[in-house]
């Protein structure tokens, strides 16, 4: 009976001395998508046995090994004909698998899915335009509204792009891949907005993999998104530990590069480190200044105009720091443009709050209601995390008429 991959895999790792996590390293694949092709979980591409190949030095004993029917197969998730569409049950947020039948007869959340499986539209360079132009679209929905709005509509976009790579031959394949990247990526965040977080890092992770022969830098920005998911959690040293992972390849661009600094230098300052924090923040700085030239969509949020400096707004009130912070935050929001809805919200309530734990609770009402309305539009389950502090916060100013009217909105908008 032949060797399967997977065991073949394993064989040739052990004779090498390599361990799973260093393989897994080595080639930018994560540990357990390793451990899913040796089980024979997981069918492995033909990129990815070439990879191992020159890891092991096999000489192409792996490559050789792929069946010829992986190729097809590889994208696992296109092939078997299954997508997730986004439902409410009973008040949370949950990704349902359904088949392309069900979608195909009338499944509303997943609007201009890929129509057949026998159909195989060629992608040329107006239609790739295009769609690059309905994921523009959809990032621009996405500053301004709920990202239950937006959702839905991504994730089919995610599998339309899928789809349609399936379909096409180099270099189309790949370019649709890599647009599909970016808007699973995109559908991470939403996915963390709309507070689900286990699905953040599925859609994060799966862009990663999917591209990770034609962009061997995405897994560092996908290990970026990792820590801003722990910063949200307050996670501090899981911050720190990712988006310093995420700075090890000093090849991913300083875009990639300056993102991570920045999460770590607000991880350090979630943890107190004052020096820590300083000097990823003067790193990010660095390195967010450089230009580079994008292809397709810029990774990550580009709604702020100086992302730098509204992180040291945010990380001087996390160093116990708020009346600085107050001061930078009142410069900074002024200069996000009104239509960036989601930033004006996130960075304006950070300013309220510090301004009420600086005691100028005046300041702090004023500030607060100056986006109330951006915030009730967005619905961000992240920002509502300084909704409650701030709510805790003038919960203690029980003689103040504007700060207990103040209170009573912000909690039925979080109830």
């Amino acid at each position: 009976m032949a060797e399967s991959f997977g065991a073949l895999l394993r064989n040739c790792r052990l004779e090498a001395g390599v361990s799973l996590g260093q393989l897994a390293q080595k080639i930018k694949y994560s540990k357990g998508y390793l451990s899913r092709i040796e089980n024979g979980h997981q069918p492995p591409s033909p990129m990815f046995a070439k990879q191992c190949d020159r890891v092991l030095g096999t000489d192409g004993r792996l490559a050789a090994a792929v069946p010829a029917k992986t190729t097809a197969a590889a994208n696992h998730a296109t092939s078997s004909g299954d997508v997730w569409v986004l439902e409410l049950d009973e008040g949370t947020l949950r990704f349902t698998e359904v088949s392309r039948r069900e979608v195909l007869a009338g499944a509303g959340a997943l609007l201009g899915y890929a129509a057949t499986r026998n159909a195989r539209p060629v992608v040329d360079a107006p239609t790739l335009a295009a769609l690059r132009a309905s994921f523009d679209h959809y990032r621009v929905l996405g500053t301004m509204t709920s990202p239950l709005v937006v959702l839905a509509q991504v994730i089919a976009h995610v599998h339309t792009l899928r789809t349609l790579a399936n379909g096409n031959p180099e270099p189309a394949r790949s370019e649709l891949m890599l647009l599909a990247a970016r808007v699973a990526e995109f559908a991470g965040w939403m996915s963390q907005e709309a507070g689900d977080e286990v699905n953040a890092v599925r859609w994060t992770d799966w862009a990663a993999r999917a591209v990770a022969a034609q962009d061997p830098h995405f897994p560092s920005f996908a290990l970026f998104r990792h820590a801003e998911i722990a910063l949200y959690r307050n996670d501090a040293h899981q911050t720190v530990e990712l988006a310093r992972r995420a700075q090890q390849d000093k090849d991913a661009g300083p875009r990639i590069l300056g993102l991570a600094a920045r999460c770590e230098a607000q991880g350090h300052a979630l943890a107190g480190d004052i020096r820590g924090y300083e000097e990823a923040l003067d790193r990010a700085a660095g390195l967010l200044a450089i230009p580079e030239d994008h292809y397709g969509p810029v990774l990550g949020s580009a709604s702020v105009p100086d992302e730098v400096a509204l992180a040291r707004g945010w990380s001087l009130y996390d160093l116990g720091r708020p009346g600085d912070a107050a001061e930078l935050l009142d410069q900074q929001l002024i200069v996000i443009p009104s239509t960036a809805r989601r930033a004006r919200a996130r960075f304006g309530m950070r300013r309220a709050l510090a301004h009420a734990q600086y005691g100028d609770i005046d300041q702090a009402c004023v500030a607060a209601r100056e986006v109330l309305a951006d915030t009730a539009q967005v619905d961000s389950a992240t920002i509502r995390q300084d909704l409650r502090e701030l709510s805790r916060t003038l919960g203690r100013w029980h003689t103040h008429r504007v700060a207990v009217d103040l209170r009573q909105e912000l909690i039925r908008m979080l109830h």
